[in-house]
C-alpha cells in the first residue's frame, strides 16, 4: 500500500524557523493536535519544496492533495491534514505582513470511497448462534447472540435492554435507538427460544431491583464492553477465523434480511436508520454476493488462463 511520505519528504532548511515558531504557537493546543499539526505542516513544507510558506498558492495546495491521494492516503486523512494546513495559513495571516490570502480557504479534500460493512455469510451466522452447554452465562450469551442476529440491534441497545422492552407473546422487542427514537422490532422464534430459556434462569441471579435483560454473576447490567468479549470469544470458539463484533451482526441481520425479502424500506425500519441511502449501503452487499456466485457459476464471468 503507498505511503504519504518517503525519505525525500523532508522540509527544506529554510522552512525551519517559521515551523519551530508555529509549533511554539500551538502550545496551547492538546499534545495529540500539537503533534499532529505539527506533522501535517511538516508534510506541506517538504511539497512546497524551495518555495516560501507565505508564497505558496491554491492551486499549488490543490496539487499537493492530489499528489497524497494518489499515493494513498484516504479523504478522511487528507481532511484532517487539510485541517492543520489551514491552521498554519491562519497563523502566517496573523504574523507576516506579506501574506494576504489563504491559499486553502475553499478548498475540500477528495471524498473516499465509502467502505462497505462486514458482515457474516448465513452459514457463518448459523454456526455462531449454535451455542451449546447449559450454564448461566451460556444460555445469557446464546440468547443474547440470536435477539442480536435475530433483530440487528446495536451493541447500546443490547446493553440497555431491560426486560419489559421485550414481548415474548408478539415476539417483539422495543428499543430506544440514536436520537432517543423508540421502534417496534420482530424477534424470530429461534431467538424466542433462547431468550425464554434465558429468562428463566436471569430469575435466579438477577439483583430483585435489576431491570436489565443481560446480567452478569454479580446479578446486575452487563457492560457493552463484555459483550464485545463475549461475542469475540464465542467465535473463536465456534470456528469463525475472523473478528466478530455486534456492529457485524446487525451487519448480517440487514444484508441477510434484504437478500431474502429485497425490502429496503422494511429494513430501514428495523434498524432505525433516519435516511434511506444509511441502509442502501446493504444492496452493494446483495450485489457483491451475487457477483461472487456470477464468477463462480457463469462460463464466460473469468477470462481463460494462458497455456
Amino acid at each position: 500500500m503507498a505511503t504519504a511520505t518517503s525519505a525525500a519528504d523532508v522540509p527544506h532548511p529554510a522552512h525551519a524557523a517559521v515551523q519551530a515558531a508555529f509549533a511554539r504557537h500551538l502550545a496551547g493546543r492538546s499534545a495529540h493536535t500539537r503533534s499532529a499539526y505539527v506533522r501535517d505542516v511538516a508534510q506541506l513544507l517538504a511539497l512546497a519544496g524551495e518555495t516560501p510558506p507565505q508564497r505558496i498558492t491554491r492551486a499549488q495546495v490543490s496539487r499537493f492533495l492530489a499528489t497524497l491521494h494518489g499515493r494513498g492516503l484516504s479523504g478522511r486523512s487528507l481532511a484532517r491534514m487539510l485541517s492543520g494546513w489551514r491552521a498554519f495559513f491562519r497563523y502566517l495571516l496573523d504574523t507576516e505582513p506579506s501574506m494576504h490570502d489563504d491559499p486553502s480557504i475553499g478548498l475540500k479534500a477528495p471524498k473516499s470511497g465509502k467502505r462497505l460493512p462486514s458482515a457474516l455469510t448465513p452459514d457463518e451466522a448459523a454456526r455462531l448462534v449454535a451455542i451449546e452447554g447449559d450454564d448461566d452465562l451460556v444460555l445469557r450469551d446464546r440468547a443474547l447472540v440470536e435477539l442480536a442476529y435475530s433483530s440487528g440491534l446495536r451493541l447500546a441497545e443490547l446493553a440497555g435492554l431491560d426486560i419489559d422492552r421485550l414481548d415474548l407473546d408478539t415476539g417483539e422487542v422495543r428499543v430506544w435507538g440514536k436520537g432517543s427514537k423508540e421502534r417496534v422490532v420482530p424477534v424470530g422464534a429461534p431467538a424466542q427460544t433462547a431468550l425464554a430459556a434465558w429468562l428463566a434462569r436471569r430469575a435466579t441471579i438477577a439483583a430483585d431491583d435489576e431491570k436489565a435483560m443481560f446480567v452478569g454473576a454479580t446479578g446486575r447490567r452487563i457492560s457493552p464492553r463484555t459483550i464485545e468479549r463475549r461475542l469475540e470469544g464465542w467465535a473463536i470458539r465456534q470456528g469463525i477465523a475472523r473478528h466478530v463484533h455486534p456492529h457485524m451482526l446487525r451487519h448480517s441481520f440487514a444484508s441477510h434480511v434484504l437478500q431474502s425479502s429485497g425490502d429496503l424500506r422494511a429494513v430501514q425500519e428495523m434498524l432505525g436508520h433516519a435516511s434511506i441511502a444509511s441502509t442502501q449501503v446493504y444492496t452493494h452487499l446483495d450485489f457483491q454476493a451475487l457477483a461472487k456466485v456470477y464468477d463462480a457459476a457463469h462460463p464466460r464471468a473469468r477470462r481463460k488462463r494462458s497455456r
